[in-house]
Parts: C-alpha cells; sequence; structure tokens
C-alpha cells in the first residue's frame, strides 16, 4: 500500500477546539506516515431529502475527500453524553447513497476514535455512540486503543488561551497512531 490517506473529522466547529488541537497533535505524529488532512465540513447543510438530489456542492466535496481516503479518525467531544449534532449531520450525508448502485461510501472503511473533553469522564460515553452509529453504516472500528483525554483545562499552556499541552499523552497519542496505521494496511 502506498501512503496512506487519513481524514479526521473534528466533531466541533470551533476554529481552536480541544478535538482540533488533539488532531494537529496526532497530524504531527503521524508525520510522513501518511497523509493526514483536517475535513473541513463547516459549509455542510443540515441533512434534507428536499435538497438530496442533487446533493450540495459542500456535500458532493466531502463526500469526495472521504472516498478518496483510507480511513476516517475522528475527534470527539462529548456533548450531554454524546457526540456532536454537526458530526451527526455529516455522517447522516454520508449515510446517504451517492447514485444508483453505488456502495454505501463508509462501509468497510477503517475508523479511530479519539477526544477530549474539559469533563472529569472523559469522551468515553459519546465514542461509544459513534461507535454503535458507525459500526451500523458498516466501518471497520478500531476499537483498542481509543484515546480519551478528561480535564482538559489541566492542561491548557498557562497565559496562552485555550492553547493545549498534550505532552503528557504523546506516548498514548503514538500508540493509537501506529496502532490505526497497521489497522488501514489490514
Amino acid at each position: 500500500m502506498n501512503k496512506p490517506k487519513i481524514i479526521a473529522i473534528v466533531g466541533s466547529l470551533r476554529k481552536e477546539s480541544y478535538n482540533r488541537q488533539l488532531a494537529k497533535e496526532i497530524k504531527k505524529i503521524i508525520g510522513e506516515h501518511a497523509d493526514f488532512e483536517l475535513l473541513d465540513y463547516d459549509d455542510v447543510p443540515f441533512m434534507n431529502q428536499d435538497i438530496e438530489y442533487p446533493a450540495p456542492e459542500a456535500v458532493k466535496r466531502v463526500r469526495e475527500i472521504i472516498k478518496a481516503s483510507d480511513g476516517v479518525w475522528f475527534f470527539t467531544p462529548e456533548y450531554n453524553h454524546s457526540f456532536s449534532g454537526v458530526m451527526k449531520n455529516l455522517l447522516d450525508w454520508l449515510s446517504r447513497p451517492t447514485g444508483k448502485g453505488e456502495p454505501m461510501l463508509l462501509s468497510n472503511k477503517p475508523a479511530a476514535i479519539s477526544g477530549i473533553t474539559p469533563g472529569f469522564a472523559g469522551t468515553s460515553t459519546a465514542q461509544d455512540h459513534l461507535v454503535m452509529l458507525i459500526s451500523f453504516l458498516n466501518m471497520r472500528v478500531m476499537n483498542n486503543p481509543r484515546l480519551v483525554i478528561p480535564n482538559a483545562m489541566q492542561h491548557l499552556n498557562e497565559g496562552q488561551g485555550d492553547n493545549l499541552d498534550l505532552s503528557n499523552f504523546t506516548e498514548r497519542m503514538e500508540k493509537q497512531a501506529d496502532a490505526f496505521l497497521k489497522f488501514i494496511a489490514k
């Protein structure tokens, strides 16, 4: 296999969300081992069958990016014990057929999950809910290892606003990145 292409889907649209920062750290760790791209999807409209065919341009764009990927890495916050609505909306669009006789876009696509949250319980409940959905969509989920980082506020760089210092988690991030690269290659 050539260098794999991994698409990161961050479940928060905030520019410097904790999960976006985590995804950027994973991108550094992945380095030259894979092409790692954070998916920009803030222009994807709410799923609405009235506009499904033909799909809006933003939906066509993200579908093509996902279709060309070798794996999808989800970075999910936990909102009210689940993953975010924007991530669910994106997955609703990605779950729909793109044309007659076309295979489901996410079917058999390898998936990894990570998450960080200000709460003490981390994102494990949101990750479990996400696994339930993406398993239903027939994604090939790497359940172990998953990365759950609680108490984000304790990992802020002092005097740098919401900028995280995730150096205490480097070994765990490296372990998950290495495992996902191997999982994609299977």
